[in-house]
């Protein structure tokens, strides 16, 4: 499903009403995670608070490419080959996905209706796709 300009102003919106509570929903989502895939433990370094708030932002500058595609601020070759060297595998994505879908749905509360699901998961899709492709990870 193609990203429209809806679903970048909804998920741009709610990302910003996270501000406040990035920490706290990025803890949420390693939680998610890990209760999901507990195999991805390992993957990760130990400080969760502080890989968290690199996830937070590294979503924040997937959002702002989203938004302005002629103005790349991520490389997704590089942030791909990153996560491969980590032992990211493409099968990964899923229950990342469904971790950050918990922890939005838990910061956002009411706020994070159907509508608001669905962008999340086609912008989320759209930024896997490119990660995937440019960073070549397998699967």
């Amino acid at each position: 499903m193609p990203l429209s300009a809806l679903d970048i102003a909804r998920v741009r919106q709610s990302f910003d009403e996270l501000g406040p509570h990035l920490e706290p929903t990025s803890i949420h989502f390693y939680e998610a995670l890990f209760r999901r895939a507990p195999e991805m433990r390992a993957l990760f370094r130990e400080d969760l608070k502080g890989q968290g708030m690199r996830f937070m932002n590294t979503l924040g500058l997937i959002l702002a490419d989203i938004e302005h595609p002629d103005k790349p601020s991520v490389s997704y070759a590089e942030l791909g080959r990153l996560h491969r060297t980590l032992g990211i595998r493409q099968v990964h994505f899923a229950p990342m996905q469904e971790a950050l879908i918990d922890s939005l749905r838990d910061k956002l509360g009411e706020r994070f209706g159907p509508e608001l699901e669905a962008s999340w998961r086609v912008v989320y899709q759209a930024f896997t796709e490119k990660l995937i492709a440019e960073g070549d990870i397998p699967l």
